[in-house]
Order: C-alpha cells, then sequence, then structure tokens
C-alpha cells in the first residue's frame, strides 16, 4: 500500500484536465506529483478523445466535444464515459482520436488550432451543462473528492468543471500553472480575441480567488502568479523515469542527434535551423525528430532538409531507448515573439528527461523561453541563443570532451536537485495536504 511517508494514506483528490496521464503527453508530468499516491484515492475528468491508458487513477471520466454535440443536436446519448483501472491498455499504441467518423475528426482538427474563434464556441457548447448529469454527480458522491487539481488549460470547461466540484464538496482547488494563459495577452485589434480573453480572465480570476493553491512549473511563473493573487504555492519540478548512461565522448563520426516532443510554437523552425548547421559541418549528419505530430503543416517543412529526418510518434520505451543510445539530445524553441511569449514560462518534461539521459544536450531558443533560460542555469548543456553561432556550438559540444564530461557530472548534480522524484511527491504532497487544513481551519473559524 502507498502511503505518504507518515504512514498514512493521501486524500481523494480529483484531477480536472484535458489530457488523463499517458506516457505520449505532457500529462507524463503528473508523475512528478502523484507517483506515490493510492490508485484507489485519485481520480479524473478528462476531455480527450481517447480512451485512457493505466495510469495513477483509479477511475476517469471522460466527457468530449463530440457528444456534447450530439447531445446539443437533440441525440439521447450519454455525455459521460466512466472508465476503471483495470479494463484500460498499458500504454496509448497511436495518437488517433478515435472518434468514428470523418466529419467528427475535421470538427477536432478545426478545433484544435486554439483560437479565441474556437475557445468560444466551445464554451457556448459547454455552457449548456449537458456534461452535468445524473451519472456524473453519482460518480462524484461515490469517489467524494477533498480536493480538485485543476491542470490549467486554455479553454472555458476545465476551470468550470474544477469550480463545480469545489462548490459542490465545499474542497479546495489546487492549481497547476505551466503557462502563462491568463497574462498573456497579445496585441490584437480582433474584437473576438478580447471577448475570449476578457471572459476567460474573469473566470480564473473566480478560480484562483476560491480557496487553494497553486503548484507551479518553475520558480519563474511561481514569483509571478503567488505575488498577482496572493497565493503560496511551491514550485514542483518535473521528473524523469529514463535510466542515466555511462558517460561516453560523442562519437563525431555517426553520432546519434535526437529530439523528442511537440514540434509546434516555431520548434519545427529551430529545428530545422540544427539540420542544417549539422550538414554545414558533416553532409551525413541526421537530427531524428520524433513527434505525436500528425499536421503535415508542422513536419512537412524538414522535407527539403537532407539533415532532418521526422520519425513521427514511437512508444514511449522506444523513446527511453532511443534517448539512452543518443551522443546528443536536443531540446529547442520558437524565436517569433509569439512564441517566446507562450513559452515563456515553461519548463517541459524535455528538460528532465535530457538531464536524467546522460546525452550531451544542445539547447538552441531565445533566452527569453523559460527551458532555455532554465538549461543555461544549470551548466549541464551547451545553449545557444543565436542562429549565426549554431554551427560553432555544435562543434563545440562535440569536439570538447572536458566539455562533455563537465556537462554529464552537472547534469547529475541538477536531476538530483530538481528533478528528484521522491522530492517532487513531497512537495506537490504538501502543498494539497496545506490546502485542504486550511479550508478545514476557515470552516471552523467561521
Amino acid at each position: 500500500m502507498k502511503t505518504n511517508g507518515a504512514g498514512k494514506k493521501h486524500p481523494r483528490l480529483l484531477i480536472v484536465g484535458t489530457v488523463p496521464y499517458n506516457t505520449k503527453s505532457t500529462s507524463r508530468a503528473f508523475d512528478a506529483y502523484f507517483h506515490y499516491w493510492e490508485r484507489e484515492n485519485i481520480a479524473q475528468i478528462f476531455s480527450n478523445t481517447k480512451k485512457p491508458c493505466k495510469g495513477h487513477c483509479g477511475t476517469l471520466y471522460q466527457i468530449t466535444d463530440h457528444r456534447m454535440m450530439q447531445r446539443w443536436m437533440g441525440k439521447r446519448i450519454d455525455t459521460g464515459v466512466l472508465f476503471h483501472y483495470d479494463e484500460l491498455e498499458e500504454e496509448w499504441t497511436d495518437t488517433g482520436l478515435e472518434l468514428g467518423s470523418e466529419a467528427a475528426e475535421a470538427a477536432y482538427k478545426f478545433g484544435k488550432r486554439h483560437t479565441p474563434f474556437t475557445h468560444l464556441l466551445r464554451g457556448i457548447l459547454w455552457r449548456r451543462r449537458f456534461w452535468c448529469t445524473k451519472k456524473l454527480n453519482q460518480w462524484l458522491d461515490d469517489f467524494r473528492p477533498e480536493c480538485v487539481f485543476l491542470a490549467f488549460s486554455d479553454d472555458y470547461f476545465i476551470p468550470q468543471i474544477a469550480l463545480y466540484v469545489a462548490e459542490r464538496y465545499h474542497i479546495p482547488i489546487v492549481s497547476c500553472i505551466g503557462d502563462d494563459y491568463y497574462f498573456n495577452v497579445v496585441k490584437s485589434i480582433n474584437p473576438v480575441y478580447h471577448l475570449y480573453k476578457n471572459t476567460y480572465r474573469k473566470l480564473i480570476d473566480r478560480v484562483l480567488s476560491w480557496p487553494g493553491s497553486a503548484m507551479y512549473i518553475s520558480d519563474k511563473i511561481r514569483d509571478k502568479y503567488n505575488s498577482e493573487f496572493g497565493l503560496d504555492g511551491e514550485t514542483v519540478y518535473l521528473a524523469s523515469t529514463i535510466e542515466r548512461k555511462p558517460f561516453s565522448v560523442i562519437n563525431t563520426e555517426h553520432p546519434v542527434i535526437t529530439y523528442f516532443g511537440n514540434i509546434r510554437m516555431g520548434r519545427n523552425h529551430s529545428l530545422n535551423d540544427i539540420g542544417y548547421a549539422l550538414g554545414k559541418i558533416d553532409p551525413g549528419y541526421v537530427l531524428e525528430v520524433y513527434s505525436n505530430e500528425q499536421d503535415e503543416s508542422y513536419y512537412g517543412i524538414f522535407d527539403g532538409n537532407p539533415n532532418v529526418e521526422y520519425m513521427g510518434s514511437v512508444p514511449y520505451a522506444q523513446v527511453q531507448k532511443r534517448m539512452s543510445e543518443s551522443d546528443i539530445t536536443v531540446i529547442v524553441e520558437g524565436f517569433a515573439e509569439q512564441d517566446i511569449n507562450l513559452s515563456r514560462y515553461s519548463l517541459s518534461t524535455k528538460a528532465a528527461d535530457a538531464l536524467a539521459s546522460g546525452a550531451g544536450i544542445l539547447t538552441y531558443g531565445s533566452l527569453e523561453s523559460g527551458i532555455i533560460d532554465y538549461m543555461k542555469s544549470t551548466e549541464a548543456s551547451m545553449v545557444c541563443t543565436d542562429k549565426a553561432d549554431l554551427e560553432s556550438c555544435i562543434k563545440t559540444l562535440m569536439e570538447d570532451r572536458e566539455l562533455q564530461k563537465r556537462c554529464y557530472d552537472q547534469a547529475i548534480v541538477m536531476t538530483e536537485q530538481h528533478h528528484n522524484r521522491r522530492a517532487s511527491c513531497t512537495v506537490s504532497e504538501g502543498v494539497i495536504e496545506k490546502a485542504i487544513e486550511h479550508m478545514k481551519q476557515g470552516d471552523k473559524a467561521k
């Protein structure tokens, strides 16, 4: 039986987030929060269209746009689907939508553009509250949550559901904030954008004024939100399950150079820059890019680059294997202003994985991006912030063996200090238990 270290079980926690834990998405970060949590004490409401796989939750409740739309159009269908741990597969085998019709898949691809217009459309759909059913409430009553864990999103409905549950059971909300959806306001004359942004910010004001706390992906975003909203949240660094390989010098004849992760937000262009720089150093060098991206408009730019090979999506076990075989693993961000604004506070699992891997690390992007700034601070990576310096930075990393060993040793230090799963789970457990206790004390004082 898992316990919280004090010999007692953890409180019953309800995650409200778009994607359930799986090894092929950013929700893999949940492992840094809930690895030691008892399965029967953690549940999730989510909106992703795929059937979940085995993770931290004993039970999950799925509500999708597709079923909400069908209900709105008059079909007498159940908007919620209930899943239990024992009936789930070990891992997603692909990232397909599992909608059953081409028309529905086309609608979802349109919605994935995350424009103000699509956010407002989804907001109108979910405002009808077809999701709030007797089945959902019975599932919630059976679970009896003691705290809501809100995985922040830029849509309305995830925070709305979190508030509904918190108000129904009079329990705190602990918000997990990794991206700056609230403060990131772009200059625009589009009235639809301002309508979306103003209504979204009002909703988040309600969420963050509700009793609770927050967990952040980095100190940078922690300081901003704690100061603005009077919160006492903590930074919880993400951890990695990748096993460190023994130190070895980079193979300059046939190096294995890899990138794993999202290629949107200008990252595809930065990866292309690295490919062209590799080609100038040696035409035989190739950057392998692994990503779940299925939109050709993002990965198609690699077609004209002989030094970048798009490998598509692979199981996480294969990701771990290939990373352990890598001479260099790559971290990138985009340089465009809109991309920097979105990545300013981001610190994804890529940093934890790269530092844990034992491979040489090449980091490329603007220093204004959270993960680029963080990797520079670790002193465990070759960091390049200017395209003009990229070729020389790669050469230095590949040729300087003393630098390689220093970075390898420093990566061990940073993994132990910041990306230690036990330490991260202890911090997250403390934030949640403190939020529950504070709310109980507030109730007694009334």
